[in-house]
């Protein structure tokens, strides 16, 4: 038994503490919320703010799990960055370890970062058409949490921190034009496409490529956030007439458990004649969401692999396609083995 902690219990974090406790592992939560609670006898929840737990006070600890959104997150990780423990990030600040003034060097820290569905499996799955093609010459992600039915005046609920969502759509778009890095704005390139079994929907630009930018070679890449038609031509229309109001959105968008939902990835590489395609689509179970189940059997399943293998990063700061390819076969191994359906190349 390992002890891990655990820093945040929204929609991911809850989902990832219950099964690190199922895998055997004693978990420490802290969550400023005191209506958070888990009925499990491995799991021990502490309701406090996050920036105020001092470090000194961990006592036993194997790894570090970061799980709250953006700035917070950001501050929180710079401030764990303090001991020599495995840190694992999933944070996805606009901030991110390697461009940050979080110091590692100085005292041996391991960060893992941006271990999600996208980022984060995308990046690993990236990784793998590289090792296999080569230099690409064209990678394409598209990705989206969305409810089942295009209903209500959004045809959208987040699920996860609505205010990340909104960054994702105000903040600029970094892809790979002519095998060089550019800027375009964000919900740039929209275009309808078909997901199988769904329809049609819409993707758009959105900045999540992040470190597969410096990371894989490519002479055109880009990720696209996917939503049902419409609702970002909403987005656009109530930006431009001034009516845009975040606080009316973080409750217009607000996740509801009973409504049905999906999360789709689709990761497409191309290199001279060959094309490797992966799609990956959850429909969440047994009360948890579809965006928890995925982005948190990425993070799980990368925290068991260094939990049995503690020498498996070195000090300083780590993306997701920078892991071994164990840690991605045992991540998609995990993840079918928890009903997430996974088609493309075998990885074995």
């Amino acid at each position: 038994m390992k002890t891990v902690h655990c820093f945040g219990a929204g929609l991911v974090g809850s989902y990832v503490a219950r099964k690190l406790a199922e895998e055997g592992h004693n978990v420490q939560v802290y969550d400023l919320d005191s209506n958070i609670s888990f009925d499990h006898p491995n799991i021990t929840v502490k309701h406090v703010n996050a920036m105020d737990v001092e470090l000194s006070a961990f006592g036993t600890v194997d790894l570090v799990v970061n799980m709250l959104p953006g700035d917070i997150g950001y501050d929180l990780t710079r401030k764990l960055s303090g001991g020599k423990w495995p840190i694992v990030d999933l944070s996805f600040s606009e901030i991110t370890p390697d461009i940050s003034s979080v110091e590692l060097s100085s005292n041996d820290s391991r960060i893992l970062w941006d271990v999600g569905i996208a980022p984060g499996l995308s990046n690993m799955l990236l990784s793998e058409a590289y090792r296999v093609m080569g230099n690409l010459s064209k990678a394409e992600i598209r990705v989206g949490g969305n409810p089942t039915k295009p209903d209500g005046a959004w045809k959208y609920m987040a699920p996860f921190s609505p205010k990340d969502v909104i960054a994702e759509y105000t903040r600029p778009a970094r892809v790979i034009r002519n095998s060089e890095v550019i800027t375009i704005p964000a919900l740039s390139e929209r275009h309808f496409f078909e997901v199988k079994g769904k329809g049609i929907m819409e993707a758009f630009l959105t900045d999540g490529l992040r470190s597969v930018l410096a990371n894989i070679p490519a002479e055109e890449m880009s990720e696209y956030t996917v939503r049902w038609p419409g609702h970002i031509q909403k987005f656009i229309d109530q930006r431009d007439s001034g009516k845009l109001d975040e606080g009316d959105l973080l409750e217009e968008w607000r996740y509801h458990p009973e409504k049905s939902e999906f999360t789709w990835l689709e990761v497409v590489a191309h290199a001279e004649n060959r094309v490797m395609r992966w799609e990956i689509i959850d429909h969440g179970h047994g009360g948890d969401s579809s965006m928890a189940r995925t982005t948190g059997l990425v993070t799980v399943g990368c925290i068991i692999s260094w939990l049995e293998n503690p020498s498996m990063l070195s000090s300083g700061d780590h993306p997701p396609e920078n892991l071994p390819r164990e840690v991605l076969i045992s991540v998609l191994e995990l993840m079918r083995e928890n009903g997430i359906e996974i088609s493309g190349p075998e990885i074995s």
